[in-house]
């Protein structure tokens, strides 16, 4: 009996070659973070940072130079690089590319246009995950732009990309540190400095603004330099019109201490104060006890030195009590 065996040959299914499959969507996860996140991080600290410093100062002008070469750089990665190499820098670091339907690379412009069109992904969240059950993988932006992300050959990505993605991603650590730290330091100093002014302000303030107040007609003229010499520039020239008045009235004993007073506000540089004053005006039997609230700027004039910028009367000398 002859036994006849059935020769039955399996055929190994034909497997898409690595160059055109497409990119598993953790790896298009992987490599969109890889180029997106570093800089994320150090605009969104340098941001941070901007609004915690003086503005138009160096460190503000700092921050939003950095926040402007990050951006360059990133657009860079992600528009120009792709067109010269054929990569981003994530990209590469996954093994995966941007392809239009064709096999071509797209051109910087198309590039753009698909980043764009990533807010409407972002503005869906479906988008980002449209790949998941998409037959093509692609997001919306994909879809709109007419790219795929496909897999490379192992050995086409730039040597050394693993060197490089660490050196990006350590330097955006250490822009975030120190912006950070900037942030601290520099809030930290100028609270220093404004608890500073408080102290001097509230020590010299009343001082200053009873000396400019006080005079006497036997050394108006004397009286009259010193209180100007403790004013600014701005306003020594509305004090000496005021003194010019007085003059050529008929100047009596005026003398003011200050019985209470408080900061308003206070800079580094500048501050403000309400002081109450009392004093007495005239002398004999036309002798009177007045009183008067004050609002004075105070600005630094170096040294811890601080001169009058401005006074405003609130409440005009009169007579303690109802007056009578």
């Amino acid at each position: 009996m002859t036994v006849v065996v059935e020769d039955t040959r399996t055929t190994a299914p034909v497997q898409e070659p690595t160059q055109n499959a497409l990119a598993p969507w953790r790896l298009r996860v992987g490599a969109f973070a890889a180029d997106v996140l570093p800089a994320t991080a150090v605009v969104t600290t340098l941001a941070l940072v901007s609004f915690t410093v003086p503005a138009r100062g160096a460190w503000w002008w700092s921050c939003i130079s950095l926040i402007g070469v990050v951006i360059l750089l990133t657009l860079a990665n992600r528009l120009l690089l792709p067109t010269i190499t054929g990569w981003s820098l994530g990209r590469a670091l996954f093994g995966i590319a941007v392809r239009q339907l064709d096999g071509t690379a797209p051109g910087p412009w198309v590039l753009l246009l698909r980043d764009l069109a990533h807010l409407l992904d972002t503005a869906s969240v479906v988008g980002w995950l449209w790949p998941l059950w998409d037959s093509r993988r692609r997001t919306f932006a994909d879809m709109l732009l007419r790219t795929e992300v496909r897999r490379v050959e192992p050995d086409r990505p730039p040597p050394n990309i693993r060197e490089w993605t660490a050196v990006v991603l350590l330097a955006a650590a250490a822009l975030c540190l120190d912006g950070a730290q900037v942030s601290y330091m520099v809030t930290y100093s100028y609270e220093r400095a404004t608890d500073k002014t408080s102290a001097q302000v509230s020590t010299q303030g009343p001082k200053i603004v009873a000396q400019m107040l006080t005079y006497d007609p036997k050394t108006l003229s004397d009286d009259f330099a010193r209180a100007r010499s403790l004013t600014t520039d701005r306003y020594r020239s509305q004090l000496a019109t005021q003194q010019e008045v007085v003059q050529k009235g008929k100047p009596v004993i005026n003398e003011y201490w200050a019985t209470d007073w408080s900061i308003q506000s206070a800079t580094p540089d500048r501050a403000t104060m309400l002081l109450f004053m009392q004093g007495r005006r005239g002398e004999g039997s036309e002798l009177r006890q007045i009183s008067a609230t004050v609002r004075v700027n105070f600005a630094n004039s170096g040294g811890g030195h601080w001169l009058v910028d401005d006074l405003t009367v609130v409440t005009k000398p009169k007579p303690p009590g109802n007056g009578k």
